[in-house]
Parts: structure tokens; C-alpha cells; sequence
């Protein structure tokens, strides 16, 4: 017989490990390659030391003369808040209790939750991966009523919650999305509101909370890692306006220079789709084979000379990223957990409604050790 207990022993022993091999490596093709550690955390901090430059006790001397100086290496500190993040499943006590008389079909419930849980959670780690931190979606640039065009859709997805913040920074409503339409980059909300040109899209509650993601790297006019970045040009990438369509020597040149300039080889290139697709009738003109390959976690993608070439939604139009992925460590505090009462209960009923809530946790942020070894092309077109 199917009870409330046997549901928490099910979820804590037999789907939090499914869910967090899940999380880990298949909700996006770049988080498979980043090396997750509980390293260089200390309370709600992560403070970890950055290497640049070389050892400087090296040089050349005479027979019987003096020995170099010792001069160790160069290091930075690196300081960053741990982020929450957080994901639920909801059951309700009638899904439970219609279940009671068979195993199988309770099995099908989580399954089901289960399976919701990492389609979101999908969508929000990759776009938290490709974001700067802000949780920032779009800027809103027309329309009235239910209906407003925006910069930018790609961060979006029906059912979403957002904020609405006004020029002002300040949040002005909480309203849910009903449609995104992907062509005319727009979006509806499921009821009325009133915004005005330059109001902001934030995640609900997450604005300025989430994971340091690669576009902070290259966003030079703010701090990262509680560092000035002025005072510090180690920490600027290598960025190039292409101006134009894609091909192999303007790949190459930033390659090249990471490899020469910072030590840095590149194992990673994504980008959006019409780069993708930019790069493809480059290859196609050039009656070019484009060779396929299939990264850990099932992924399948395009490949430049043995590079996984990845298409993400979450990269900017016109942008391709070039990344030393061996440069980035997901510190945490700990992997996903369920959140636990006091007795140990992970399901909690919702109050005044006859359901039950679990709630997955990770307290965790990005960081890049080396930015100057990362590096981004912008300004790419279709030919």
C-alpha cells in the first residue's frame, strides 16, 4: 500500500540520486563539462585563489654567480555569495490516495513531477549558465495591454513568473506569461499591465540572486568576484567584433590569441542559431564536410576541427562564445538535496490546500578562474 511515508522514502532514496545524475548532466551540454566541488567554501562564501602570469624565480646567470631572486606566483582572490537555487514537485493527497492499491501507478506520479521538474529546471540552469547573474530576461521596446515587444525572447517560456521593474529599478508587478511569440519577439501576459518602454523582465524573486554565468565575464562595465576591473586587466576576455559572417580564420585568431596571450586552449565553442546557421552555409560554400560528434550526457552537436560546436538557445543573437571549460568550477555547498523539517519530512502540505510540496536545494555559484582565457565573437551574420 501506497502511503505518504513510502512517497518521502521513495523520493529521498530512489529519485533524489536519478534527479541530481539528471541535473548534473543533461540539462545542458556546457554544465556537463564543468567540474562541480565543495572546494574554497567557507560559510555562504566561496573564496578561492586565482593564478596569473608565471613564476618569476627563472633567468640565466653566470658560471659562479648569483642565482635568480625567488619570485613566486601571482595569485587574485576571488570572492562570490553562494546563490540558491531551487526546484519543487507538488503532489496532491487525491493523486496519493488514488494510487494507494497500486505501486506502478504511483510510480508513474514522481515520474511525472519528476520529469516536469527537470524540463524547467533545464530551461532555468541553461539560461542561468549563458546569464550575467542578474536574472534580467529582456527589456520591454513596445505594445500595451496583455501584449509587449521585447529585445529579446530567448530567456523566455510560457508559464514563467516574472517581475516588472520600471527605469527606476523598481518592481512595479508580478505577472505570469501566457505566450511568447518567437518571431515577432513578443510576448502576452495572462492578464493586464501597464508597462512602458525600458521596464525589465526579472525571474520572479531572483533579481541580482542568480549564478554568476558567462555573460558577466564579458559584461567589463561591472565588478565580478568582488573585484574592481580596471584595477585588474586580468580580468578582461578576449572579445572581437566579427561585422560579418563566420569562417575559420576569425575562429582561429581568437583561438590562437587565448592560446598565445593567456595559455588558454579552448575545448568548448557555443552559439546561437543563427550563427550555427551561419557557420554551416560557410562550410557548404566552401563544399566542406561538417563533421558531428556526441559530448557526455547524450548530447549530439557540430564539430570545428574535433571542438564541440554547440547551438544554445541562451547564447545572444549574433554571438559565439570560445571557452576553456578546464578555467570553470561549479562550487557548492553541497549537490541537490531535498529541504527537511525538523523530524525529516521532505513532503509538506501546502497551507490550506490538500497538497504536498518537495523542494530540491543547491547552494552553489560559477566561477571562472581564468577570463582572459575565454573569448567572444559578436556582430556575426548570415551571408
Amino acid at each position: 500500500m501506497v502511503t505518504l511515508q513510502n512517497a518521502e522514502n521513495a523520493l529521498k532514496s530512489v529519485y533524489l540520486g536519478t534527479v541530481t545524475e539528471l541535473l548534473n548532466t543533461r540539462a545542458n551540454p556546457l554544465l556537463t563539462k564543468i567540474e562541480q566541488s565543495s572546494a574554497d567554501v567557507y560559510g555562504k562564501e566561496i573564496r578561492t585563489a586565482a593564478k596569473f602570469g608565471i613564476n618569476g624565480g627563472i633567468g640565466a646567470g653566470d658560471e659562479d654567480g648569483d642565482l635568480p631572486e625567488a619570485h613566486g606566483n601571482n595569485y587574485i582572490q576571488f570572492v562570490s555569495t553562494l546563490k540558491n537555487l531551487y526546484g519543487q514537485i507538488e503532489i496532491s493527497d487525491k493523486a496519493i490516495r488514488a494510487s494507494s492499491d497500486g505501486r506502478g501507478t504511483f510510480t508513474d506520479l514522481l515520474n511525472a513531477e519528476l520529469e516536469g521538474l527537470l524540463s524547467a529546471s533545464k530551461f532555468n540552469l541553461g539560461r542561468m549558465l549563458y546569464g550575467d547573474g542578474s536574472g534580467k530576461l529582456c527589456t520591454i521596446t513596445g505594445g500595451g495591454g496583455r501584449s509587449y515587444q521585447c529585445d529579446t525572447v530567448r530567456n523566455i517560456i510560457e508559464g514563467m513568473v516574472v517581475d516588472i521593474y520600471n527605469s527606476e529599478e523598481t518592481k512595479t508587478d508580478t505577472v505570469r506569461i501566457s505566450y511568447v511569440d518567437r518571431i515577432n519577439e513578443s510576448i502576452t501576459f495572462e492578464r493586464l499591465c501597464t508597462l512602458s518602454n525600458g521596464y525589465t523582465l526579472y525571474v520572479q524573486g531572483s533579481k541580482d540572486k542568480e549564478i554568476t554565468g558567462i555573460g558577466a565575464l564579458f559584461d567589463t562595465g561591472k565588478d565580478i568576484y568582488g573585484l574592481t576591473r580596471w584595477q585588474y586587466p586580468y580580468l578582461n576576455p578576449y572579445t572581437k567584433d566579427v561585422g560579418g559572417p563566420i569562417d575559420e580564420i576569425v575562429i582561429q585568431e581568437a583561438i590562437d590569441a587565448l592560446e598565445n596571450n593567456a595559455g588558454s586552449t579552448v575545448d568548448f565553442i557555443s552559439c546561437s542559431q543563427d550563427v550555427k546557421y551561419s557557420f554551416i552555409e560557410y562550410m557548404s560554400a566552401f563544399k566542406r564536410n561538417i563533421d558531428v560528434m556526441e559530448l557526455d550526457g547524450g548530447f549530439k552537436t557540430l564539430s570545428y576541427n574535433g571542438l564541440p560546436l554547440v547551438y544554445d538557445r541562451f547564447v545572444p543573437k549574433g554571438t559565439m562564445y570560445l571557452l576553456n571549460t578546464k578555467s570553470f568550477k561549479m562550487h557548492q555547498l553541497c549537490d541537490w538535496r531535498f529541504l527537511e523539517t525538523e523530524n525529516g519530512k521532505i513532503l509538506r502540505q501546502n497551507q490550506g490546500k490538500p497538497t504536498y510540496t518537495a523542494t530540491l536545494v543547491k547552494y552553489c555559484d560559477l566561477i571562472c578562474s581564468r577570463p582572459n582565457g575565454q573569448a567572444m565573437l559578436t556582430g556575426i551574420t548570415r551571408s
